[in-house]
């Protein structure tokens, strides 16, 4: 065997090594930690007026966030991203207190609410989870963004199946937004409203299955 032949074996060896564990990394799925959320989820918004208490229910809501379980109970979460569609919305109240919150939320110009963690945390405990635990992201409500901490309790319901719950007081002012008013000015709404929410997210690989 010449010597530049002998040359040749140990770098098409090493070019052999380096093709197989390329393959070994592609072949790890990555959708197997990202989620999508079901259709299967409750948003609602509460709120204070001169005369009643008022109730918002959220109709369109989508998100999805990267996630994974981990053996000892927990969830290390990496992004999460939950989208509202602000003309969704339905108040029980009517029409009126509808138009009123689609106004004071500038819904032609910002036409969602958006809530987004892009920073890695670990959630304690999903099994009988009973205990919120402070999530930081980002809020962003009628063309402006503050951070903000969600108390959320989380779940596993089953599997590949992750379950959110919380709610979340916040200042409509601290967002620029004007409590919306109605019947002539005689109904106005109190300074702060709550949001109620219960998201299920689906492991995006059992979403694949399911549609094959």
């Amino acid at each position: 065997m010449k010597k530049w032949m002998l040359f040749l074996v140990p770098v098409t060896l090493w070019m052999l090594f380096l093709v197989a564990a390329t393959l070994l990394i592609s072949a790890d799925d990555p959708a197997k930690d990202t989620y999508l959320l079901t259709r299967d989820y409750a948003v609602t918004i509460d709120g204070t007026s001169s005369l009643k208490d008022w109730h918002e229910k959220v109709g369109e809501v989508t998100g999805d966030m990267t996630a994974t379980v981990n053996e000892d109970g927990s969830v290390a979460l990496g992004a999460i991203r939950i989208s509202m569609k602000v003309l969704s919305i339905k108040s029980d109240m009517g029409r009126m207190m509808e138009k009123k919150t689609y106004e004071a939320l500038k819904a032609s110009a910002h036409p969602e609410i958006l809530f987004t963690v892009s920073a890695p945390m670990r959630l304690i405990q999903i099994r009988d989870a009973q205990t919120a635990i402070p999530v930081k992201g980002e809020l962003a409500l009628a063309g402006v963004s503050k951070p903000i901490i969600m108390l959320v309790k989380t779940l596993e319901i089953s599997q590949g199946v992750l379950q959110f719950e919380g709610s979340q007081t916040i200042k409509m002012s601290d967002y620029g937004v004007k409590p919306p008013s109605a019947l002539f000015g005689t109904m106005r709404s109190g300074p702060y409203i709550t949001i109620h929410f219960k998201t299920n997210f689906l492991n995006q690989l059992i979403t694949t299955t399911l549609k094959n």
